[in-house]
């Protein structure tokens, strides 16, 4: 997947894998990548189409993960942005969207 200037890497460094669902690797430790994509603090700051919310809920489980600031941000900005995200107690990555397995608080789909 190939990124533009729309986007940067959580850490601020460079992606180890540029064209990558995410920019770094799979921690087998913790199933996280080490880094994520997220969009710029450029693109953030033009605002937000739906509330910046910190947790979502894994539907399998009913684990809630936190996130931090600019992930959240950049589902605010644009919620088709990832199409999987991350549960903490399984740690693994799931689909998010339409037929994703994650709600926001008031029930609506992660990604949707």
């Amino acid at each position: 997947m190939e990124r533009d200037d729309k986007t940067a890497t959580l850490s601020g460094r460079p992606p180890e894998i540029p064209f990558g669902p995410a920019p770094g690797p799979v921690d087998e430790k913790t199933g996280m990548h080490s880094d994520y994509w997220i969009l710029s603090e450029e693109e953030r700051s033009k605002g937000f189409v739906r509330p910046i919310r910190f947790a979502y809920k894994h539907l399998a489980c009913k684990t809630e993960t936190t996130m931090n600031r600019a992930i959240a941000e950049t589902y605010a900005r644009d919620p088709k942005f990832y199409s999987a995200t991350f549960c903490i107690f399984c740690r693994a990555h799931f689909l998010v969207g339409e037929s994703g397995e994650f709600v926001w608080e008031d029930g609506s789909k992660v990604g949707s």
